[in-house]
């Protein structure tokens, strides 16, 4: 990508292109996994509360005071 030698003129697409892709994915990486373990947290939590109203009792994360010791 950064060579100016005989040739280079052939092979410098093919650099950008490596370069490009390995910078594109790195970002998309970094930026894409935190959502995606975010969405999947607060899906659970929805699960946890759906399945908590059908059983009658309240969500865990309702706001109800505690009631065992400290």
């Amino acid at each position: 990508m950064l060579a100016s030698g005989m040739g280079s003129e052939l092979r410098r697409p093919l650099g950008i292109r490596h370069g490009g892709g390995l910078a594109l994915s790195q970002v998309l990486t970094l930026f894409t996994t935190p959502v995606i373990y975010l969405y999947f947290d607060r899906l659970a939590l929805r699960f946890q509360s759906w399945r908590a109203q059908r059983r009658g009792a309240t969500p865990p994360d309702a706001g109800a005071p505690a009631t065992g010791t400290a």
